[in-house]
Parts: C-alpha cells; structure tokens; sequence
C-alpha cells in the first residue's frame, strides 16, 4: 500500500482545500417571483455569504465616516480622531507621496475608498462567527483592480493624449534605436496588460492562504483534541491551536499590511500615469 492510500484510508478531519471557499448559498432563487414575474435567469439567481459581506462592507463603512465626519470639532472625540487618522495616513501618506501636491487631492477620495472596502473585507476573516475574508474570493479584488486600471490609464490619457500616452507608458526616456523593438512589447505587457492581474493575485494569494492555514490548524486542533485515539493527539492538537493563534495574530499584521499595498500600488500607477516622464 502506497502513502498516499495509506493516507487516504487514515481517518481524520477532511483535508482544507479550495472547496472550503465555495460556500453554500444563502437564498437560493430560480429567478422566478411569488407574484409572476420571471426575470430570466435561467440558470437561477443565489445570494451568498460573501456577497452579504461586502454589502455590509460598504455599510459599516459609510455608517463609521459619516458618523465620524458629523461632529466636526475643533477637539475631535474618539472617533473623529479615528476617522480623522485613517483619512490623514491614505491622505498624506499614500496620495500626496506619490502622486505630488499638485495632483494628489482629487484621487484622495477614491483611494481612501478602496483602502477602507479592502481593510473591513480582510478583517472580515478574523470576526468571530464570520471568519471569512472576501478577498479571498478572487472576483473581488478582481473587480478592485480592473477599477483601478480603468482611473489611471484614464487619468494619463486624460492628461497625455491616447498617442502620447501609450508612448509614454512603453517607450522609457532616453531609450533610442533597436532595442526598442524588444522594451516596447515588454513595457506595455507590464504596464498596461498585467498590472490588474498582478494586482489581483498579491491580495487574493495572500487572503486565500492565511484563510486557508486557519482553517487547516482550527481542524486539526478540533480532531487531535476531541476525537483522536492516539496518545500524541493531546500535546499535537496543543500545538496545533498554539499554531492557530499564532497565526490569527500575524493575520492582523498581513491583513491591514495587503490593504495599504493595494492602496499604494494603485496611487503609484496613477502618478506614473501622470508624470511627465515615463
């Protein structure tokens, strides 16, 4: 008998893998009303639960800045002071540093947002009854990045031209003759075809990892504890749950860490796209 069936007749907990994301559907519909009317979804319409997150995402968000933005004081309270160093720390530490004075505070809103919805839905992951971050669903940071691709090549057309702007993204300075023929291809399949893509796995890899060695530790501490005969199960599943709340806490260091690389990648590529030189 090889290891591997050896392995797979061994009872014990199921193996965490990516099925572990595919979870089951809130309220499932087959696009038809109670009063009559179809909307032709033939395949049938469902809400899941990351859907549900990032609606409420979007909620807890505007709900914590408006109520912070609403007192204005001249002494803020707690929480404007909060909302106050979030805005600050995107304002001045992320937009005016890479985009300039002059061209900073009109992105300032859009990426104070983006670095906020991807802040609450990693964060999510570490919520006690909801322990699941929505960005390791890969269409969500998909759908963040594509944004993201659409301002700043908007942003430098605006300011370059169609034409000027593409020689400006895949033409570098100073750069004359042959080689070009090899730079051009190169620089507009990295500046302007993949940076959604690369932008898109960073925080979907990171999200989906992390998630996944919690869930791989909380299983295996739950089995080795609860249900194993063996005599090592107990000092295994300690080590185990040591394992899983050592690797909670480093999530809360990666979580806010991968949305501030989202959020400052997105502000290089708009300064970039503004600059004068490529």
């Amino acid at each position: 008998m090889t290891l591997a069936s050896t392995l797979a007749a061994a009872s014990g907990p199921p193996a965490p893998g990516p099925h572990d994301f595919n979870l089951p559907s809130i309220l499932p519909w087959n696009g038809s009303t109670s009063w009559g009317v179809n909307f032709g979804l033939e395949d049938g319409f469902f809400i899941s639960k990351p859907m549900v997150l990032v609606v409420l995402s979007l909620i807890i968000v505007i709900a914590l800045f408006a109520a912070a933005a609403r007192p204005a004081a001249v002494v803020p309270g707690r929480l404007q002071f909060a909302g106050e160093l979030v805005y600050g720390f995107v304002r001045d530490g992320i937009a005016r540093d890479n985009l300039g004075s002059k061209d900073y505070q009109r992105f300032v809103p859009f990426l104070f947002a983006i670095f906020a919805f991807v802040f609450v839905n990693n964060y999510y992951g570490l919520v006690p009854f909801v322990q699941f971050p929505v960005m390791s669903h890969i269409g969500f940071p998909l759908a963040i990045a594509l944004v993201t691709w659409v301002i700043y090549n908007g942003a430098g057309i605006a300011r370059h031209g169609f034409v000027g702007y593409l020689k400006h993204e895949t033409v570098p300075g100073g750069m004359k003759g042959p080689i070009l023929l090899l730079l051009v291809p190169l620089e507009f399949l990295s500046n302007i075809l993949l940076r959604p893509i690369t932008l898109t796995l960073r925080l979907f890899a990171t999200m989906f990892a992390g998630h996944l060695l919690l869930v791989l530790f909380s299983l295996g501490a739950g089995y080795l504890l609860l249900h194993s005969d063996n005599p090592l199960a107990i000092p295994a599943g300690i080590a185990s749950g040591i394992l899983f709340v050592a690797i909670s806490c480093l999530e809360l260091l990666v979580m806010f860490l991968q949305a501030y690389v989202f959020t400052l990648l997105a502000a290089m590529y708009i300064g970039e796209a503004l600059a004068d030189e490529h």
